[in-house]
Order: C-alpha cells, then structure tokens, then sequence
C-alpha cells in the first residue's frame, strides 16, 4: 500500500496493472464498512483479465487512511463523489476510467458520472442504492446488534485497525438518522451517460430489486443487469464466479488497452 492526498486527507491506496497513459484504470470503490483491503484478490484478478491498471484506495476513515471525528451529514456521498473522487483521480494521474462500486460506492459512482465527466468510460455497480428502503434501515439495525459482538468487531479491526469504531459509528448514526430518512439521488440520474452494469443479490439485506429498476429506468446511458438468486448484498463474496465473469466482459467491451483486440 502507499497514499495519495485528497479531499485535504491522507488516503491509503493500491496501484496495479498498467500505467494509466498505458491502459483505462479500473477504480475501486468500497462499501460503508469497507476499505481497500477488503476487495481481498478481485482488483488484482480483474487488472489481470482485462488488461487495465487498477487504482483502489480507502476512503477517509476507513482502513489505514487518516483518521476522522468529524459527524456525516446527509450530502457525504455527494462530497465523496464530487469533491474527494475527482481529486483523487488528478492525484493518481487517471485518465480514462472504470469505476468499480459496491453499495456506498455505487452510489459514489453514481452521483460521480451523473457530472458527466471527461474520461469515464463505464461503471460496475454492485448492490447500489439510489433511495432509503425500510429493508435497509432494518438491515442496519440487526447487523448494529450483530457487531457488538467482540467477534465480528475483532474482524473489522483486521481491516480498520484504530478506526474500526467510527468506521462503525459513522455508518449506522448516519443511515439511521431521521433526516437520512428522504436520502434520495434519483433526480441526478439522467445525467449518467457511460455504460453501466448493475449487479444485485436478490436477496440482499440492504436492498431490493426497486434500485435497480430506478437507476435502469433514470439514466440515459446503457444499462446491463445480472440478478443473482440465492445472493445477499455482496455478490463478488458469495458469487464470485458469476460475478468476476460479468465485469469481465462488460470492461472487455468498451476498456480495451492499446494493443488488444
């Protein structure tokens, strides 16, 4: 691991692959209890097959990036995606990218195409959310009362070490507070031009088929969908070989490196 600065914060990231001159970079971005790490083999193992570099890195808090105490507004996604996301692209020198994003970071990548930026070349979203279901704020609280465990907190520590505590506190003081109840990134949605795979468990914890029909039915660029029965909210984990195969062709199709055919 080495950082980049962005956002005004030191971030902790990983550089695989080709140079971003060389080849697109696919661009990782985590979960709420996420972090770099956590992505375990799939940045290295998708660089490999699709012959883009890859960039993954943590977001401020998580993992071993710098530490916060600072309380989530209702726009943190929006400031991630507008503010940190660009920043962290000049910082790396990326060009064209693939964003790669799982639940938060899906929504990250959303609000980030929805400007319309120079170089985007598509995204592979994972279990997105666009709005606040009653599934998810009801999944929050029963994994809340699951990570008092010392256990799973233990588990998390591998991963955040010292910022394991806020990394939790930040994510369910957040999504359970009464004016993240009207959360919602609907409106921006026809602003999403790049191709965009959406890939969802159907019985994801957090989250329902809706938010896949919404960002379908929203965006004005083309859209793929690969449903997963028997998968709950982290399909890369639990379905890694239907998975790896979906990103694969769809990044095949359109980020094809100087010298591929």
């Amino acid at each position: 691991m080495t950082f980049l600065y962005a956002g005004g914060e030191k971030l902790e990231c990983q550089r695989m692959g080709p140079a971003p001159e060389q080849a697109p970079t696919l661009v990782w971005l985590h979960e709420a209890l996420g972090c770099a790490a956590m992505w375990k083999e799939l940045p290295t193992e998708l660089s490999s097959r699709t012959g883009c570099g890859s960039l993954n890195y943590s977001r401020h808090g998580h993992g071993r990036s710098q530490s916060t105490t600072k309380i989530r507004d209702v726009g943190y996604l929006h400031h991630e995606a507008w503010i940190v996301l660009p920043e962290v692209l000049r910082s790396a020198g990326v060009h064209d990218a693939v964003l790669v994003g799982h639940s938060d970071g899906a929504s990250i990548a959303l609000l980030y195409a929805s400007q319309r930026p120079p170089g985007l070349l598509g995204m592979v979203l994972e279990a997105p959310h666009v709005f606040v279901e009653d599934i998810t704020l009801e999944g929050i609280r029963q994994a809340q009362a699951v990570f008092e465990s010392k256990a799973q907190r233990d588990r998390l520590r591998r991963y955040h070490g010292s910022n394991t505590e806020s990394v939790l506190r930040a994510w369910h003081d957040t999504w359970l507070r009464q004016d993240f109840r009207d959360w919602n990134i609907e409106g921006v949605l026809p602003g999403v031009e790049c191709p965009t795979l959406i890939i969802q468990g159907e019985d994801d914890e957090y989250g329902t088929i809706n938010q896949v029909n919404a960002i379908a039915e929203r965006v004005s660029g083309p859209v793929q969908t690969l449903m997963l029965s028997g998968c709950g909210h982290i399909p890369h984990a639990s379905h890694k070989i239907e998975t790896v195969k979906a990103m694969v062709g769809f990044v095949s199709e359109f980020a094809k490196p100087p010298g591929r055919d």
